[in-house]
């Protein structure tokens, strides 16, 4: 067997490796999906929007104030989640 031939045999290999690990990342999926970071960011930007206007209907309404509380908390901590995925995306874009 030649250098080259062990050279392709590793690169086929290699490139058997990484698709069996992008099949089973999530992260990988959703890129090959069409997914990009900006989408992601795009999302946790519109979460902390979505956030304040909808404590601000709930207050709005005269709803006691913890339920106002947890409306705008339970939106508000999507922007998290949506900015990791966001840096996972692009690390994954990379």
């Amino acid at each position: 067997m030649s250098f080259g031939d062990k050279a392709s045999e590793m690169q086929a290999q290699a490139r058997a490796e990484m698709e069996k690990t992008a099949r089973m990342n999530p992260v990988a999926m959703l890129n090959r999906w069409g997914v990009r970071s900006s989408h992601a960011y795009l999302g946790g930007f519109a979460a902390i929007g979505i956030s304040v206007v909808s404590w601000l209907l709930s207050r709005g309404k005269h709803d006691p104030r913890p339920q106002s509380d947890r409306w705008g908390l339970f939106v508000g901590e999507w922007a998290p989640t949506l900015f990791a995925l966001g840096l996972a995306l692009k690390h994954e874009e990379k």
